[in-house]
């Protein structure tokens, strides 16, 4: 007979099911957090993330959800907030670190590995938590490349890729109308229509980020007026 299933819930641990319960709650907590969508265009990687700020004597710009790691790199979370600027924190001091050890830029797919194992030991030891978010990580390198990371720790490479509450619908919009040729304007305006059409009301600037990543200009954030040509 099988001990109180309720001790699974204390820790991370596998029940009899090979179920981990705590990673199951993380995700949960994913999403409930807001849409972000990353994407490969023709010249650069395309991050639109929705702010979905509900409280409105808020300050949106106090919130944000897309934020430059390193001159060609970009990453972007959905859920625990908390959890989300912990992360990025330890990104950029790994990107930091690598630069002053071997004086060049970590790969997107080096830092993204690092960043998977970092959340992989919240999963495997008693006392922690694993961390409630799922990450996009993109960049340019020798070639675009974007990437997922969820609360499990699961690592996989993306043309194309949602997270948040939308991740599901955006998918099925994305694996209908992306292309691997598309351009990066309309990489930006398709990103844009998927979370207007996940919205409950109309958009404002305020409740989008957009940003780029490409060879040539490395890391662009949108301002508020860039933003307002693609509502």
């Amino acid at each position: 007979m099988y001990p109180n299933i309720q001790a699974y819930d204390r820790g991370v641990m596998f029940d009899p099911t090979g179920r981990l319960f705590q990673v199951e709650y993380a995700k949960e907590a994913v999403r409930k957090g807001a849409t972000s969508i990353g994407m490969i265009s023709d010249e650069a990687v395309v991050f639109v993330a929705h702010r979905n700020i509900t409280i409105p004597l808020a300050v949106p710009s106090t919130l944000q959800k897309i934020f430059k790691v390193d001159s060609h790199i970009a990453v972007t979370y959905s859920g625990i907030v908390s959890d989300g600027l912990h992360m990025v924190s330890v990104m950029r001091s790994k990107a930091q670190s690598h630069r002053m050890i071997y004086d060049e830029t970590e790969s997107v797919e080096t830092i993204a590995r690092e960043i998977a194992e970092e959340l992989q030991m919240a999963t495997q030891y008693g006392g922690m938590r694993p961390y409630g978010i799922s990450m996009l990580v993109g960049g340019v390198d020798s070639d675009k490349k974007l990437f997922e990371i969820g609360p499990d720790a699961a690592f996989l490479g993306y043309k194309a890729v949602a997270i948040g509450s939308g991740k599901k619908a955006a998918e099925d919009i994305l694996i209908k109308e992306y292309k691997d040729d598309i351009k990066k304007d309309d990489a930006i305006g398709l990103s844009v229509s998927i979370i207007k059409k996940l919205g409950e009301k109309k958009l404002t600037p305020d409740d989008l980020e957009i940003s780029t990543i490409n060879k040539a200009q490395g890391y662009k954030m949108f301002s508020s007026a860039d933003v307002a040509k693609y509502l």
